[in-house]
């Protein structure tokens, strides 16, 4: 995958945005890199990308040399133990989802920006916190001296169209609440993400192709 490929992908996900009803300059891509080495994140800054999405805290710490200037979200399930490892590099952390969490968090990194992760799906195997608790996880994140940007969700599995829902109920909440970003969509539901309000997208297939599988990869 050259600079180039990435570059003509990055041009057919701001279409299927645009077909979906929304302003590229206005939802914001972020490149997951996941599963890919440095490389990937190169070709993302020469293809325009500002910013950059990692789900592991090993994968993060290898390619911190290749980071730069981008903006560094962390974006999967995150054990605690492993805030210290990656408080350096992380500018934005979008899986908030437990008061536990986001303590270490301000522990080690004081005002960091965060998302609170919400689970509108209930599939036990997502991560997020019931959106009947966002509100008050949302409020305790903020007493900790944490800035919260806004929410986050993975969309239900399956078909695509199942999951707007699910985003809409967060793009409603978010406005409940008064927070701006809603993160949220995928390669294979963007569509239906940015029809339902979303600010920031995930992606990585569409971007990169399909990742190399790696058994040993751990968050």
């Amino acid at each position: 995958m050259t600079p180039l490929d990435v570059a003509a992908n990055l041009r057919v996900v701001r279409d299927r945005i645009v077909a979906a009803g929304g302003d590229p300059a206005r939802v914001r891509v972020v490149a997951v890199t996941k599963g890919f080495g440095p490389e990937a994140v190169e070709a993302a800054r020469a293809a325009g990308l500002d910013d950059v999405g990692e789900n592991y805290a090993q994968e993060m710490l290898a390619k911190r040399a290749s980071f730069g200037d981008l903006t560094v979200h962390f974006i999967g399930r995150l054990q605690t133990n492993k805030v210290r490892l990656v408080a350096a590099l992380v500018d934005c952390w979008q899986s908030v989802d437990r008061l536990a969490l986001a303590d270490e968090i301000a522990r080690r990194a004081p005002g960091a920006r965060i998302l609170v992760q919400v689970n509108v799906s209930d599939e036990p195997q997502k991560g997020g916190c019931a959106p009947s608790e966002a509100g008050e996880l949302v409020r305790r994140c903020r007493d900790l001296g944490l800035v919260v940007s806004g929410l986050m969700t993975v969309g239900r599995t399956g078909d695509p169209d199942a999951v707007r829902p699910g985003f809409a109920l967060l793009s409603g909440l978010a406005d409940r609440l008064g927070l701006p970003e809603r993160s949220m969509g995928m390669t294979h539901d963007l569509e239906a993400a940015v029809t339902e309000g979303a600010t920031m997208i995930r992606v990585g297939t569409a971007l990169f192709g399909n990742r190399p599988p790696d058994p040993s990869r751990g968050n």
